[in-house]
């Protein structure tokens, strides 16, 4: 048995889907347990670039069985394109299973997003706008329809009406915004759901049933830690839990057939949207990692945030996932730096603070207490080996170690799938 979660450490857009594309070549399945279309992978291989945004990142595997689960939220409209434009360039996608417990993303939801955003103001979230939050907030409120729904009409009729008439209202008399028509939507995802039955099962028996089996199964978490509505920088946060706990409630498993968490960090940090980030870098060296890391968002375009490397995040990321090990992603993006910087610690008012802090008010009003390293002056894309990396990277890594608590088990030096350097078997 060898059932194996891989998490973002960071705000996400880590390179998880790198990572996980590069394991999927041992997996037999692979599990994408939580998020929407808010979120998503870009994968290279052979030069040739997919951006995925709801199915998992083994889809490119010929033999891989594909599962988003029950903890996903689904526009059918995004998967539907989204399969389409897989077919497209002719990847199999008929290996793909979709829970039938996992929720819609209405189109209500996303005008109410917009209009929350924008009743903010300056203390909007910088939601992506998909209506990924209210959809979650739909689930929680047991108001929700699901995939499953679809498939029975009479069933989704009762369920549409009820809701909509409350989404109506609240759009017409909180926001003056324009109503939906029940007819149009009712007919529209009825074809939807025509369209995704044959993908559509109880994911959580086949998931169990692999584990079962001893097969090797790899979860796939999208966004990272620090959104997680728990744990990361809240409120400036996604709606679901991106941590190692949310892939057993996600994929409905029980978290005592879980192996191992592995979690992925960019060798800087990057985050989108509002909310604190001690260490970003408003300066030209920040200017200069976003262009070399092409640092913009596979969902939005959005530019990225940019800063160094905060170890008082990560040490924060391996307490509460149980990390076993960190992929260090983009370590070619800091080629040619002449010296590079880790937050090891921050600074509160005179007080030095070695841990993340539990208030996100603290957080915001951190100053970050640095490392100074040297950097390397070569080109680090071709190395295939540890021992190949320049001494400077090498010890970067080392010193990355020693200030998260963790090994580090996997190192990236380009976009590309080839462009990997493992240093375990991650499924042993």
């Amino acid at each position: 048995m060898s059932a194996v979660v891989v998490v973002g450490a960071q705000w996400g857009d880590e390179g998880k889907g790198k990572v996980i594309d590069y394991l999927s070549e041992q997996a037999d399945v692979v599990v994408r347990h939580q998020g929407g279309n808010n979120a998503g992978h870009t994968v290279v291989v052979n030069d040739q670039e997919y951006k995925l945004h709801l199915v998992p990142s083994g889809i490119l595997y010929p033999n891989t069985l594909c599962v988003i689960a029950n903890g996903v939220v689904i526009d059918p409209k995004v998967l539907l394109d989204e399969l389409a434009y897989l077919n497209s360039r002719h990847v199999d996608t008929s290996r793909l299973r979709i829970s039938s417990k996992a929720h819609l993303v209405m189109p209500y939801h996303a005008r109410l997003d917009a209009v929350n955003e924008e009743r903010r103001g300056e203390q909007k979230i910088g939601t992506t706008l998909r209506g990924i939050g209210p959809a979650y907030m739909d689930k929680a409120a047991r108001v929700g329809i699901r995939v499953g729904d679809l498939l029975h009409p009479e069933e989704f009729r009762v369920r549409l009406e009820h809701v909509l008439e409350e989404k109506n209202h609240l759009l017409i008399k909180a926001y003056g915004a324009e109503p939906f028509s029940f007819d149009a939507l009712y007919d529209t995802f009825l074809g939807y759901g025509e369209a995704l039955k044959p993908f559509v099962a109880d994911t959580a028996i086949l998931i169990n049933n692999a584990i079962d089996q001893g097969e090797k199964v790899l979860f796939e978490g999208a966004q990272g830690t620090m959104l997680d509505i728990d744990h990361g920088t809240y409120p400036f946060v996604t709606s679901s839990h991106p941590s190692a706990g949310g892939a057993a409630i996600g994929a409905g498993v029980g978290p005592t057939k879980i192996d191992r968490v592995y979690g992925v960090a960019k060798a800087y940090t990057t985050r989108v949207g509002d909310g604190p980030f001690p260490t970003e870098l408003s300066d030209e060296v920040g200017h200069d990692i976003r262009e070399r890391g092409h640092e913009y968002g596979t969902t939005t375009g959005r530019p990225r945030r940019v800063g160094w490397l905060d170890a008082v995040v990560l040490r924060h990321a391996v307490r509460v996932n149980g990390l076993a090990g960190l992929a260090v992603t983009r370590l070619d993006v800091l080629d040619g730096l002449p010296t590079l910087k880790i937050a090891t610690a921050y600074d509160y008012h005179g007080q030095r603070l070695a841990e993340f802090p539990d208030s996100a008010w603290v957080f915001r009003d951190a100053t970050p207490i640095y490392e100074t390293l040297p950097g390397w002056d070569q080109s680090i894309g071709q190395v295939r080996k540890l021992s190949d990396l320049p001494q400077n990277a090498q010890a970067y890594l080392k010193r990355i170690e020693e200030a998260v608590g963790v090994p580090v088990v996997l190192v990236s030096v380009g976009r590309e799938r080839s462009h990997t350097i493992p240093l375990t078997d991650l499924f042993a």
